[in-house]
């Protein structure tokens, strides 16, 4: 539904406009790889898209397993459109979780890109391929100076040279005048290393619909070359930042502790489009430009979160002449203190367009009147916002989303926590992942950002 619905709008975007990449028809299955700091991962199914319609993965075709868990299924664990690795299912079980119930997993073998780049790199590619002089091979022609052929091979130089053979030998006209028979690129994917989804087609599927993993080889080589990239385009942001920059994390990914578990996208499509990295390429002193901006929409939306909250005093006489003083005396709004700000831009069609998220915990400061009735009322409450804006032409943030709620309200209003941007129907453009996490438990959503609006693609189901 969600599909037809931004499929029928007028490409009004750049980012549509500009590119011709074809939607997957399916069958593209999302998951969250969730590795643990000693190297262990494990699988938790999104969606699945067959015929461009969206199913819960966790639930689509499970007899007795989802389709998306079957064994031997690949997936490629996806950063900001940066490939970071390949993890292969081996087995799916479902865990009790106190909120959601029953919940499917899916067990398997991670490799990072790292560690395939350096299998790749530990065996040697030989000159000639195993075979190449067998059977009915055409002779191979020696340069001067080359090493002598085997005895047991005498045919393997011609008894008269050929017409580019008449410059004396040793010269250089004879070195170069004997060029290969082959070409090595002709022959080099005989001798690359195989990786775990080349394995998947040894053995015949239960299903021709089954999600198989695109080969990604060359992704996980590029994407090494990325996050080098990337960590010193940070480095040199957040060096002359001042001391703003410490409380926000780069619109690069956010940075995960050592000991922390890491929450990384991950994609199964055999038919899926390259990889492209969605981080918003910015110049120097836009990102602190960026949160500026958006700290100050978001702060208009706390305290109007907070003003609802407060409880209401219509008992109170209010002196006739009260209006005429407040429209001679002007008092500054409020500003709410921020933590844990995140600010991530991106660049969902990759056309050099920014979209921004912001994600912080903020409270009122206690000498504001409503938060001091709020409080009494509620407790002391930290709001965490959620704000999705999207920079237009002339440079000004248009709001597409805002979410504003506290701990105490999570059963009407749930948070929104970002986990990336992803290309979830193979069309080359990103949409946004986040996890709606409420009293009743947690669900995904998949938003996709046209204009200034977000539309959703995909709505779990909360508990």
């Amino acid at each position: 539904m969600g599909f037809l619905l931004y499929g029928a709008l007028p490409p009004t975007v750049h980012g549509q406009a500009a590119r011709a990449t074809k939607a997957s028809k399916g069958p593209r299955a999302l998951g969250l790889l969730e590795l643990a700091p000693n190297g262990k991962a494990r699988l938790i199914p999104i969606t699945i898209m067959i015929d461009g319609q969206y199913y819960d993965a966790g639930a689509y075709k499970a007899d007795p397993v989802p389709m998306a868990l079957w064994s031997e299924t690949v997936y490629e664990a996806i950063r900001t459109g940066v490939s970071q690795g390949l993890f292969t299912v081996t087995g799916a079980l479902q865990k009790k979780d106190p909120k959601n119930g029953m919940e499917w997993l899916a067990e398997g073998t991670w490799q990072s890109a790292s560690s395939i780049k350096a299998k790749a790199a530990k065996k040697p590619v030989s000159s000639v391929p195993r075979g190449m002089n067998d059977d009915e091979g055409p002779p191979v022609l020696r340069r001067a100076g080359s090493s002598n052929p085997k005895p047991t091979e005498p045919a393997a130089v011609p008894a008269t040279p050929p017409p580019a053979q008449a410059a004396p030998a040793g010269s250089p006209a004879t070195a170069s005048a004997a060029p290969p028979p082959s070409s090595p690129p002709a022959v080099a994917p005989a001798t690359t290393p195989s990786t775990p989804d080349q394995a998947q087609g040894d053995a015949p599927p239960a299903d021709k619909d089954r999600p198989e993993l695109k080969r990604g080889k060359a992704g996980a080589v590029s994407g090494e070359e990325a996050q080098k990239k990337a960590a010193a385009d940070t480095s040199a942001k957040t060096s002359g930042s001042g001391p703003a920059a410490s409380t926000t994390v780069s619109s690069e990914v956010p940075a995960q502790a050592a000991n922390q578990t890491q929450l990384i996208p991950a994609i199964s499509d055999s038919h899926g489009p390259d990889l492209l990295p969605y981080a918003y390429n910015m110049r120097p002193g836009e990102e602190e430009e960026f949160r500026k901006k958006m700290l100050a929409i978001a702060a208009d939306d706390v305290r109007a979160r907070a003003a609802q909250l407060a409880p209401k005093n219509d008992s109170a006489p209010q002196p006739a002449h009260a209006p005429a003083q407040r429209s001679k005396t002007t008092t500054k709004p409020v500003l709410p203190i921020f933590e844990n700000v995140q600010l991530r831009v991106f660049d969902l069609g990759n056309v050099n367009e920014a979209e921004l998220v912001l994600t912080a915990q903020a409270h009122m400061p206690p000498s504001s009147s409503h938060t001091k009735a709020a409080a009494q009322q509620n407790g002391d409450l930290e709001y965490m916002i959620t704000l999705v804006a999207r920079e237009d032409v002339n440079g000004e943030l248009r709001k597409a989303l805002v979410n504003v709620t506290d701990a105490q309200h999570l059963d009407v209003i749930p948070r929104l926590d970002l986990i990336d941007a992803v290309d979830v129907d193979g069309d080359g453009r990103a949409e946004l992942l986040f996890q709606e996490v409420s009293d009743a438990g947690s669900a995904f959503v998949i938003y996709r950002v046209i204009g200034d609006r977000l539309y959703p693609l995909f709505q779990g189901t909360l508990g």
